[in-house]
């Protein structure tokens, strides 16, 4: 079905502008890039989809079953993403807030151009009746120059929730932990730009650049973008292997040495972090039990310290072993929404996500990736992002914390103001 080249690459640094510059003029674009950071979870260090060979657009109304008919009689590598809207096709709940993006809530396209890169290798799987474009492609590739272009305009951005509104919002929340509604529950606010002209490409490689993260996209869907810099995995399928790697827990950078050390020890051992962390993998290993093999789930790593450009993290890993009841896209569906994302006990917090914040999340806090032809999968959490509606110029993005009865208001409010700096930066 699919032709296979490989060929040999000097500059992996350079090929991936290239790659990005080509590929940025195609209708539907994934670019999903590990920016060097590895991981024994690790399956290629980037890899480019382009143009739809055939492609599933639908909204949340039994949006797993038609993915699961989409992926099972496709049967080749498809790409794309589920919005945080599709978890209405799971339990009976609803999104009636405010939503200036307008995107589709799951869009999957089996591509006819895929290009990996691997091993200082660009290796190309292009279907059958477009391989005689291979060579050329290649060589158009190598071709091409990077240049950067910078916003016509100043970006405004916007702020939907005041500070005001957002403390009196997390003593609410606090009031239903305090009467035992929920433990944990993860509570954003938007950022956002009317009559925003962005260069999309141009803005994913500046928020790329200053972030590095290990789960970056790349997007593209018509009027669509998405310019992600997430440093989390929600969910991997590796043979009958299922991973979730939930982040909680974040403390700052500083050029400062000694400063930047300390932060990274004080979080290792706050208590408030890290029962953030275990809470939410108490819920991952919960929701991995649905669909696993008996006596499989196991926590692999709890609360470790991971260093990004921007802050540092705890991420936990843990795993568990796929019954043969049940196919790849069930073991989506059964952790959907992912619990770094919502809180605990999910329902009753994914109720008051709806009632508190004032707009609908779409893909922030969905999931971008793929499935291979054999039905393994990758899928990260799409956090840190700059989301985009081209055709009314409307840019959004969004950060949240996780609110606990040990919450502080205040550092919550500034945790928020910390991770969508790097969004700022880039815009402004």
């Amino acid at each position: 079905m699919r032709t296979s080249r490989k060929f040999e690459i000097k500059n992996p640094k350079t090929i991936k502008d290239q790659l990005l510059q080509w590929g940025s003029y195609c209708r539907e674009v994934v670019w999903l890039d590990s920016n060097n950071n590895s991981s024994e979870y690790q399956s290629f260090e980037a890899v480019l989809a382009v143009d739809a060979f055939t492609a599933i657009q639908t909204d949340y109304v039994d949006a797993f079953k038609k993915l699961h008919e989409y992926q099972k009689s496709v049967q080749d590598w498809i790409f794309g993403y589920l919005t945080y809207e599709v978890k209405n096709s799971i339990e009976d709940l609803h999104s009636n807030n405010y939503d200036g993006l307008a995107f589709p809530d799951l869009f999957f396209f089996q591509p006819k151009k895929i290009i990996f890169i691997q091993n200082n290798q660009l290796h190309f799987e292009y279907l059958n009746f477009c391989s005689d474009e291979i060579e050329e492609d290649f060589q158009t590739i190598e071709s091409l120059f990077f240049q950067e272009i910078s916003h016509p305009t100043a970006i405004s951005i916007q702020q939907r929730i005041s500070k005001e509104e957002y403390l009196q919002k997390v003593q609410a929340l606090q009031e239903h932990i305090h009467r035992g509604d929920i433990y944990e529950v993860n509570f954003c606010m938007e950022f956002f730009a009317k009559n925003a002209p962005i260069n999309p490409l141009n803005t994913y490689q500046k928020l790329n650049q200053i972030s590095q993260a290990p789960f970056s996209v790349y997007f593209k869907n018509h009027q669509h973008y998405l310019l992600c810099a997430s440093p989390e995995r929600y969910l991997k399928k590796q043979g009958e292997q299922i991973i979730s790697q939930p982040i909680k827990g974040t403390a700052p950078r500083s050029l400062d040495e000694s400063v930047d050390k300390s932060n990274k020890e004080q979080l290792q051992h706050n208590l408030k972090e890290r029962s953030e962390n275990i809470m939410i993998v108490d819920l991952v290993r919960n929701d991995l039990s649905k669909t696993a093999q008996k006596g499989s789930v196991q926590v692999q790593e709890l609360c470790g310290v991971y260093t990004y450009k921007q802050v540092h993290q705890l991420i936990s890993t843990v795993s568990s072993k796929l019954h043969s009841d049940y196919s790849p896209v069930s073991a989506i569906e059964s952790t959907f929404p992912m619990g770094s994302m919502t809180g605990a006990p999910k329902i009753s917090a994914m109720q008051l996500i709806e009632k508190f914040e004032e707009t609908q999340r779409g893909l922030y806090s969905g999931a971008v990736g793929y499935f291979t032809p054999t039905g393994d999968f990758d899928f990260n959490v799409v956090i840190r992002s700059i989301l985009y509606n081209a055709k009314n110029q409307y840019l959004s993005f969004s950060s949240g914390s996780a609110i606990t009865a040990l919450s502080v208001p205040e550092q919550e409010y500034q945790e928020c103001l910390l991770k969508a700096q790097a969004m700022k930066n880039v815009l402004e």
